[in-house]
């Protein structure tokens, strides 16, 4: 891989669960080579706390992780994208904003665990799912060989990503 740093962008409606749990296993598992965000269509203010008990429990950071609008990352000032991933249905399916430097997209639908109703052991377990799901995926979109894949390759290999194991093969509820 490259010495080049890599600005990526998770986006999910709520910014409270799949897209912070994907900003902070990128955080680490891509740390030296990719710089993770998250952002959300109509952020929840807060991230989830189950979100933030698995994170810790695994030990993935979760310092800094807060639910925030994806505007901030459509100004002029915001760090320019290079990559940016919905990472569910009802982030993929609504108008985002014009990205500055165009960076490269791709859909990684993942169930949302928030949705899930039980008692806390079972939405624990579905955070750890969600978690499972989008750890495999950034482990595989963190070996590609991007200083030396062309772009259209490149695009076919992050939408590929998004079909594994574990992707929404629908239209979430709207929340």
């Amino acid at each position: 891989m490259s010495e080049r740093i890599y600005n990526v962008l998770f986006l999910c409606t709520g910014n409270s669960a799949r897209s912070a749990l994907a900003e902070s296993i990128l955080r680490k598992d891509g740390r030296n080579h990719f710089r993770s965000f998250s952002a959300g269509s109509q952020p929840k203010g807060t991230v989830n706390p189950f979100a933030i008990k698995v994170l810790q429990s695994l030990d993935y950071p979760t310092d800094n992780l807060r639910s925030k609008s994806w505007q901030e990352f459509a100004n002029s000032d915001a760090p320019v994208m290079d990559f940016v991933f919905t990472v569910c249905d009802n982030a993929a399916g609504e108008a985002c904003p014009v990205w500055p430097g165009q960076p490269m997209t791709a859909h990684w639908g993942v169930e949302d665990p928030a949705e899930v109703e039980g008692t806390d052991i079972e939405k624990e377990a579905a955070f750890v799912a969600a978690f499972r799901y989008l750890k495999n995926r950034i482990a595989i979109f963190t070996s590609l060989p991007l200083g030396s894949i062309d772009r259209l390759s490149l695009g076919t290999r992050l939408r590929d990503i998004g079909r594994i194991a574990g992707a929404t093969s629908g239209r979430e509820k709207a929340s």
